[in-house]
């Protein structure tokens, strides 16, 4: 397995760093294109972050390369906070392999379980889940807010990536607290 992931780091790496390169070193300047501001109030290019008019290829590359970088993060930060800060320790509260767990159609000739945690049901999960559908629901309000004014600006962006991370963080709290836990073992290659 180590030796996979340098295998797959050099090869992100040998892709990356010319690219990288190209990108670092940008495009001649151009010159911006103002909008007239006496013939509309709509500001496309306004927002909280200063952000460049004009990128280059390679540069979209590399924002694109950290975006999806970022996004591994984020996933495995929630895949651990999935089944290791909500899942009781190993060894309690478990099914052993064998065992019966009132799921028959999970337990076959060829497939049984090995581990089953029943869904904790704290309060916990039910104040994140109020709190994140809240969220949700007051991102949607502002984005459709924003849409319904002349305004038409960055904040778009940004009200639409709170509700959609709002909405999947839900989906994380919902199966870390009200999910069970099941491991299944499985006979491969029968008939």
């Amino acid at each position: 397995m180590r030796r996979n992931t340098i295998l797959i780091g050099l090869l992100i790496t040998a892709v990356l760093l010319p690219m990288w390169y190209v990108a670092l070193h940008g495009e001649p300047p151009s010159e911006e294109i103002a909008i007239d501001e006496s013939v509309s109030d709509i500001r496309p290019l306004d927002g909280p972050v200063e952000t460049p008019n004009k990128l280059s290829p390679s540069q979209v590359g590399v924002v694109v390369w950290v975006a999806l970088f970022g996004l591994v993060g984020v996933l495995t930060a929630a895949h651990q906070f999935m089944n290791r800060a909500v899942r009781p320790p190993d060894g309690t509260e478990q099914v052993p392999d064998g065992g019966t767990v009132s799921l028959p159609w999970l337990d076959t000739e060829h497939r049984w379980v090995v581990e089953y945690h029943d869904a904790s049901d704290a309060m916990e999960g039910l104040v994140a889940m109020s709190g994140l559908t809240v969220l949700s629901i007051v991102f949607a309000a502002l984005f459709t807010g924003e849409y319904l004014t002349l305004a038409r600006t960055q904040y778009f962006g940004l009200y639409a990536t709170g509700m959609f991370l709002s909405l999947a963080l839900s989906t994380v709290a919902y199966y870390a607290w009200f999910m069970p836990h099941v491991e299944v073992a499985e006979h491969r290659g029968h008939e």
